[in-house]
């Protein structure tokens, strides 16, 4: 699959990864909605721009605004229905980057050396968007992580960060950032969820979706998309 870059009028901000008569996929940016907000000034965001140069691009999941890297869309109702049905049926296999605050050390020794969150989510209903661990009315959640590197180089690095690999099992709203915060170890640049020193570490969430894997929704053949962590 040929990667498609920001040509054809689509601006530094529209970075198409793939499209073929069926799916699309983009590598957004942090700081931009993927869906219109509430009020005049949250109405910009990707779907939107996107629509304006495939009509028929529909909305199948999201990422968090200031969340970074890759995003799908279908075309047309029929591939919509059936990428969000692989979607609620878990078929589609993402990854994430995340610089977090603090070394964070492997709980015990594992055979393929990933480890589990499993902390049931809530919102957090007088203070939303935030979401909290709730073990009584919380829905199942899990995160499975893995260390990249201790001390990653670049942007928010140094010593006393861990770069890691995050594979979530569920996808609650926020669930990455709330069990990483709940470990003690938030995302750097999270302004919603670290304290203040944390948050001033980084320009912007250090949290980058990395890879998509799913069956093709049109012809079934396995597919892979790949965006590198900018951080």
């Amino acid at each position: 699959m040929a990667k498609l870059s920001g040509e054809d009028g689509l601006g530094p901000d529209l970075d198409l990864i793939y499209a073929d008569a069926h799916l699309l996929v983009f590598d957004k940016p942090s700081g931009l909605l993927c869906v219109p907000g509430r009020g005049a000034d949250k109405q910009d965001c990707l779907a939107l721009r996107a629509q304006a140069l495939y009509p028929d691009a529909l909305v199948v999941h999201r990422v968090d605004m200031a969340t970074s890297g890759l995003w799908l869309m279908a075309r047309g109702g029929d591939m919509q229905k059936r990428l969000s049905r692989a979607f609620a049926d878990r078929q589609v296999g993402k990854r994430y980057c995340a610089v977090v605050a603090g070394r964070l050390e492997m709980p015990s020794p594992s055979a393929d050396a990933w480890a589990l969150i499993d902390l049931p989510l809530a919102a957090d209903w007088p203070n939303r968007p935030r979401r909290v661990v709730d073990r009584e009315r919380g829905k199942p959640s899990q995160t499975r992580w893995r260390i990249f590197s201790p001390h990653p180089p670049g942007e928010g690095g140094g010593r006393g960060c861990t770069r890691l690999e995050l594979e979530p099992i569920t996808g609650r709203s926020h669930q990455l950032r709330v069990h990483l915060q709940a470990l003690g170890h938030p995302i750097l640049g999270d302004s919603l969820y670290a304290p203040p020193d944390v948050q001033a570490r980084a320009p912007r969430l250090l949290l980058h979706a990395t890879q998509l894997r799913l069956a093709h929704p049109f012809t079934g053949v396995p597919v892979a998309f790949a965006s590198p962590a900018p951080f």
